[in-house]
């Protein structure tokens, strides 16, 4: 199953960076950059979510529900004139039962490694995040995924099954931070030694956290 990253490295992904930020009036390299950043940070939020059988019930729930996979499929629509209020409210609600109180620390981190405004963050992650639920809706139907028990491997999967140690610590590393911004820097700057030419999360988020 191709990652989470692979996505913005397709044509669909293109697509998105570009409708992403037109709606936010940014420029598309630090929209695609906040993305690179972002989309992992909220899959590995949603496997620590879905690590709790009521969180991966829920997850599955909204799934089923509402998040198909209808919205990836006329993305044109989707930004002309205008990504659509209650996709936006879609987006800022899934944040808040995803991330929590950590919400605006993470929009205010990845402002500052991206060179934007947290608000600008803020209106990118409300937007993808039901992008991103529309992709996992798509998954679990391709995959025939019927059990919250499944989630998990799942969002594994979109996370890269080969993610290094060093990777997911990352991740967790953000999710966990206590908001005095130390953890984050301590961690980018671990990154720092790694390779950036090498595939998978950790050359992409290496590349980014190691200064431009």
């Amino acid at each position: 199953m191709s990652g989470i990253l692979d996505l913005l490295n397709s044509d669909l992904g293109k697509t998105i960076v570009n409708g992403v930020a037109g709606q936010t009036n940014q420029p598309q390299n630090k929209t695609q950059d906040v993305l690179t950043m972002a989309l992992p940070l909220l899959t590995a939020a949603m496997k620590r979510n879905a690590n709790s059988p009521q969180g991966a019930e829920g997850l599955m729930n909204a799934l089923n529900s509402k998040h198909d996979g209808s919205i990836l499929d006329n993305l044109g629509s989707l930004f002309e004139g205008g990504v659509n209020a209650d996709v936006i409210n879609d987006g800022g609600n899934i944040l808040g039962h995803v991330l929590g109180s950590k919400q605006q620390h993470i929009e205010n981190t990845l402002g500052a490694k991206s060179g934007m405004d947290a608000n600008s963050v803020s209106q990118i992650l409300k937007i993808a995040a039901p992008l991103l639920m529309g992709l996992l809706g798509k998954q679990t139907r391709q995959q025939n995924v019927n059990s919250p028990n499944d989630m998990g491997s799942l969002l594994g999967g979109l996370l890269g099954g080969n993610s290094s140690g060093q990777e997911q610590n990352f991740l967790e590393s953000m999710l966990d931070a206590d908001g005095d911004g130390s953890v984050i820097d301590d961690v980018a700057g671990m990154m720092l030694g790694g390779d950036k030419n090498k595939g998978g999360l950790g050359g992409v988020l290496g590349g980014l956290f190691g200064g431009k």
